[in-house]
């Protein structure tokens, strides 16, 4: 059995060139309406789900993307994986506007967003020490052209927005080491996780945030002209990844991630509500056998 295969699109990342036959799919959930429908496609028989999480015309900020509606809506649909693709600020000065990077760590900013599909009487600790999935990174970095240029690994500090950062912060952030910076992985990694679904995000630099010296300030305009470029190529990349994935003749389904829930429910189901086990039953199914 191969991954199913959900494409979460960023900013400059609406669409997916190359695949026919693309169906529009509304799903409900109980947390409210996602940021657009699905895109359903097939691709060489692998099913591939799209959806643009600022919306397909970016009308929605970071602030108030529905997280939980998106990544409940993949898992409902029967997506497996996640490829998180974003425009992220540099830290550092090893990753240049136009690089790729694959963040494994991430610091968590944002002050004013539910994180958990786990917030009523059904109680769960996921792990997030390694939030990431190595296949995933695997599959990528075995199918990177060799035009684009991508670090393996980096930590990813998410802020709240829809502001940039100050100088300060920016030098603060530097301080503890953070590769990049953006507004929207954090909490789609935490409810991945908790959805027992693999993520990677794929970062692609558009400028050097403010703390650097040719970049006093970020504006709009310096990071759409980065922007169009990185698409281009992270559109590339993407097809190239479906293609090797058609070639793995085996996944891995024995990883921690697709079963973590059984280390990190602690409430038997006797004592979950039937209106909880209703409205969590796609990420709570394989654990309480729904």
């Amino acid at each position: 059995m191969k991954p199913v295969l959900g494409i979460i699109g960023g900013s400059g990342l609406y669409n997916l060139d190359g695949l026919k036959n693309t169906k529009l799919v509304n799903i409900k959930t109980p947390f409210g309406i996602t940021s657009s429908k699905l895109h359903v496609s097939n691709y060489k028989g692998l099913k591939l789900v799209f959806l643009p999480r600022h919306g397909l015309k970016h009308t929605i900020p970071p602030h108030k993307i529905n997280y939980r509606a998106n990544i409940y809506a993949l898992k409902k649909f029967g997506v497996t994986d996640i490829i998180s693709v974003s425009a992220v600020g540099s830290l550092k000065n090893i990753h240049k506007p136009g690089d790729f990077i694959l963040p494994d760590q991430f610091v968590d900013r944002t002050f004013n967003r539910v994180t958990t599909f786990f917030d009523e009487d059904c109680v769960a600790h996921v792990s997030l020490a390694k939030p990431t999935s190595l296949q995933l990174s695997k599959l990528i970095l075995k199918s990177l052209p060799k035009n684009i240029k991508i670090k393996r690994k980096g930590t990813y500090v998410a802020i709240e927005g829809p502001q940039f950062s100050t100088y300060a912060e920016s030098i603060l952030y530097k301080s503890w080491n953070c590769d990049i910076i953006g507004m929207t992985n954090m909490p789609e990694v935490r409810l991945a996780r908790e959805a027992e679904m693999g993520y990677k995000s794929i970062g692609m630099v558009t400028d050097y945030d403010c703390w650097h010296k040719n970049h006093d300030a970020v504006t709009v305009d310096q990071v759409i002209k980065i922007m169009h470029k990185n698409t281009n190529n992270v559109k590339i990349l993407l097809l190239s990844m479906l293609e090797n994935l058609n070639k793995i003749k085996k996944w891995d389904w024995n990883d921690k991630i697709y079963s973590c829930l059984n280390e990190a429910i602690i409430t038997s189901k006797d004592s979950v509500s039937s209106k909880t086990l209703k409205k969590l039953k796609p990420i709570l199914k394989r654990r309480f056998s729904l």
